[in-house]
């Protein structure tokens, strides 16, 4: 097994750790604002963290797997020219970049305030979309 398949393995194995922490982020998030009120739990806070740290993480093993296959020299402009390869190294990258730096902002922000505002949530909620965006659905469950 070479380097570049085990990069993908890992990344697809935390993808589905993800899927699971970001549907429990999204139950913490609509629970805190519905139902306590608005001040943060320590399960919001947990599941804001793991979220945030799994984000960070599966975004290292992707830019690392992108570094390898340009480096093997893939022509940017072919790249453009196909819908699946443009997904695959252009919008599946920055859309969880900015996925990531959301949910970064997010952590920050339950963090430190006692009660949550409609700003983080729609944040936390962009973030999670981002996330539903980009995430190969077919690739990774099969078709």
């Amino acid at each position: 097994m070479d380097f570049y398949n085990i990069l993908l393995n890992a990344h697809k194995g935390f993808g589905y750790l993800e899927i699971l922490l970001v549907t429990l982020f999204i139950i913490a998030l609509l629970a805190t604002m519905f139902g306590f009120s608005g001040k943060v739990n320590k399960f919001l806070k947990k599941t804001t963290l793991f979220t945030m740290i799994f984000f960070h993480v599966q975004f290292l093993l992707g830019i690392i797997m992108l570094i390898t296959t340009f480096s093997k020299g893939l022509n940017m402009g072919e790249v453009m020219k196909n819908a699946a390869l443009r997904f695959q190294y252009v919008e599946h990258p920055f859309s969880m970049l900015i996925a990531a730096v959301l949910m970064t902002i997010v952590n920050k922000k339950v963090k430190s305030n006692d009660t949550i505002s409609l700003g983080v949530v729609f944040m936390g909620l962009i973030a999670v979309g981002l996330f539903a965006f980009a995430f190969p659905w077919m690739r990774v469950f099969g078709a």
